[in-house]
């Protein structure tokens, strides 16, 4: 079962530093990858917690249902104890199921540069440690859980012996802290050689369980991996909104960091993200403090004789969790530094080759928008194809490259069907290795799930395409957030980045008529969707009799625009589409032979009512508008055409009057612009009135 020698990883993992649920998950993954118990056991022996014959009677109950348990999981923690893959050149297949990625947090600074912070040791009781404590982090009406007996475990280590009190309120225990000379005068007596304990988060008064917690206020850092003043100058270091830091009079600091969470779920979330930064810093945390009714060392009762439990700071770092955030955030420069122009300008680094010739280059982003019925999983599919044999895609050349298909939404069995039947109307025969398809219907295809693990996929394959349809499936955010949708495309981006593949994607229009849009508003939700990519390319279904054409069958007529980063836009296409392919329509005698269709004259139009008429007309303006940049006409330095431009244009195309040529556009503007009247008047798409 496994693949790669994890025992020296173990090497990395201290025992000693594990919980227990943590000790059985290693048990669990060597277990599922293979190895002896034997191993498990050499491992646990170097601590002292360690008990003969454990390993075995555990190691019997591993089978069905550890599964997910996997290498992956001693992977993760030989990382986090400082171990990295570069220390052994191995390579993890992705079935390790590493869980984390290396995003969500950041490394402010190695462990080994951090500047230690000295903690005076303190002897003695002291209360009003006590009071300043319980006013920092409770209100008057609040419980406040604590233990002040303790016992020792067979390991010989000091735990509170019982649940303890909960129904005092903040306000109850420092009255009698005042009143009383002793916190043991004013609570109960104590071990002094093992302390007390006291919860730093509210309580309901009928109990000391999670569910008992009244507010999600505190989380528990504790760490003993290193030396209390290396510990202090971390904590500092990482800016933590510390409310109240405790010396535990034994190895380890006690931080009561802010959370504020809502419920318990967002506890949880900021919890485990407190905890990650934390990690990735070289702090070694205690998992068993991650529940919110957790208990931290009472400041200024005695432990081990004569040393105090000592609060040695309140309010430090950051001033609320939110505000830590967003520094940790601010922290990380990983951006490529700045070049200077003169030193580049000599030898400028080459272009990217380009994909889809005057269209796309390799490691761009490419999206093809339309509504339903335009067959545009079938257009990618076809433009797959083209680059896998290095054929044209209705015009365009493209550069043969291996291509990696990811279907989201179509049956598997249908999929490969489509991908048949294309293949064959476009009679070209797919060479072996050049497309490779990922059915993932069904799945959980979240961004920041999917997107690592296609990457890990695709790494080293050299493939020029990934084709992701469609996008819809796998942006799961809010489509009309900007915020949203650019994080969604930032997540692309890796892609083009880590794999020098072109990403291209569908994505569906808007609801409601898109005749008085341009083409780059018809694409759903936020302009983000047609910002972002390289290359735009719309789909928008015509009115064939408009060039004098009735099509017969399931064919249907459709106009290809184009909104290019890297390339001057070309004039927009007309296609047919007669499932399952799309083709050129050129020549209209080609059209009726193809596709059954019936070429008429000019008296074409007369079969149109009026209503259909002015539509096209519409339709028409629409198009010189948005092709103006591109026509090469009289007048094109300017950035909008004028009226005289239209009636030029289309008495030059059309054999039609000026006269004609405003109607048209006093039809498609607002009833009172007054507009045909004026040929000073700039043409705009936004103005042009629905019909």
């Amino acid at each position: 079962m496994q693949q790669y020698d994890l025992r020296p990883l173990l090497d990395h993992i201290p025992p000693s530093q594990l919980d227990y649920q943590d000790w059985l998950a290693i048990g669990m993954a060597l277990h599922h990858e293979g190895y002896p118990c034997e191993v498990w056991d050499d491992w646990s022996r170097s601590d002292t917690r360690y008990h003969p014959g454990e390993c075995s009677r555990k190691w019997g109950t591993f089978g069905h249902g550890d599964g997910t348990v996997t290498g992956g999981t001693i992977y993760e923690f030989a990382r986090r104890f400082g171990w990295t893959p570069a220390d052994s050149g191995r390579v993890f297949d992705w079935e390790d199921e590493i869980e984390k990625d290396d995003d969500p947090t950041v490394v402010i600074k190695d462990k080994a540069w951090v500047e230690a912070e000295k903690v005076d040791e303190a002897k003695g009781e002291n209360k009003q440690e006590l009071i300043t404590f319980i006013e920092t982090l409770f209100k008057p009406d609040e419980c406040i859980g604590f233990v002040m007996q303790s016992a020792k475990d067979e390991d010989g280590k000091y735990k509170p012996a019982s649940v303890g009190r909960h129904t005092f309120t903040a306000g109850q225990i420092i009255e009698r802290l005042k009143k009383e000379d002793t916190i043991e005068n004013a609570l109960e007596k104590y071990d002094h050689a093992g302390g007390a304990w006291i919860r730093f988060n509210p309580l309901d008064g009928k109990g000391v369980r999670n569910d008992n917690v009244a507010v999600y206020r505190f989380a528990l850092v504790e760490s003993d991996g290193m030396s209390i003043d290396e510990q202090y100058g971390l904590y500092k270091e990482l800016n933590l909104p510390i409310a109240a830091l405790v010396y535990s009079a034994g190895k380890s600091l006690h931080a009561i960091v802010r959370i504020d969470a809502f419920d318990k779920e967002e506890y949880r979330k900021r919890v485990d993200y407190l905890y990650d930064v934390c990690e990735k810093n070289g702090l070694v945390i205690d998992k068993q403090n991650k529940n919110p009714s957790r208990m931290t060392r009472m400041p200024g009762v005695v432990r081990n004789g004569t040393k105090r439990q000592h609060l040695i700071a309140t309010n430090i770092g950051a001033k609320d969790y939110n505000t830590w955030v967003d520094w940790i955030n601010e922290q990380s420069d990983d951006y490529p530094e700045s070049i200077e122009w003169s030193t580049i300008k000599d030898n400028l680094p080459p272009l990217a080759d380009e994909l889809v010739e005057n269209i796309l280059r390799k490691g761009h982003k490419m999206l093809l928008a339309g509504p339903s019925k335009a067959g545009k999983s079938f257009a990618l599919i076809e433009l797959a194809i083209a680059i896998a044999t290095g054929t044209e895609w209705l015009t365009h050349k493209c550069r043969q490259g291996k291509v990696f298909y990811v279907n989201l939404e179509v049956d598997e069995a249908s999929f490969f069907d489509r991908v048949d039947k294309v293949a064959s109307s476009m009679g070209l025969d797919i060479p072996k290795d050049m497309l490779n398809i990922w059915n993932l219907r069904g799945e959980n295809t979240a961004p920041e799930r999917l997107i690592p693990r296609l990457i890990h996929r695709a790494q080293g394959k050299g493939y020029a395409a990934i084709i992701l349809d469609p996008l819809y499936k796998i942006n799961q955010g809010d489509e009309n957030s900007a915020s949203e949708v650019g994080a969604f495309f930032n997540q692309l981006d890796k892609i083009c980045k880590q794999l020098g593949a072109s990403v291209i994607l569908c994505h569906h229009h808007s609801k409601g008529s898109q005749g008085s849009k341009v083409s780059i508003d018809r694409a759903s939700g936020s302009g983000v969707f047609a910002r972002d990519p390289d290359a735009l390319l719309d789909l928008m279904e015509i009115d064939p009799r408009d060039v004098g054409v009735t099509l017969k069958d399931e064919t249907t007529a459709w106009r290809l625009s184009y909104t290019l980063r890297e390339f001057q836009s070309p004039k927009p296409i007309e296609v047919y589409f007669r499932y399952p392919v799309h083709e050129l329509a050129e020549g209209l005698e080609d059209a009726k032979e193809k596709y059954g269709v019936d070429a008429k004259t000019a008296g074409a139009r007369g079969n149109m009512t009026k209503q259909e008429q002015q539509r096209a007309n519409m339709d028409r303006v629409i198009w010189f508008i948005e092709n103006w940049a591109t026509l090469k006409l009289p007048g094109n330095d300017r950035d909008r055409p004028k009226l005289e431009d239209a009636a030029a244009y289309f008495k030059g195309q059309k054999g039609l009057s000026e006269s004609t040529i405003k109607s048209w556009l006093n039809k498609t503007r607002f009833p009172d612009s007054g507009f045909s009247k004026n040929s000073d008047d700039f043409l705009v798409v936004d103005e042009i009135d629905n019909v």
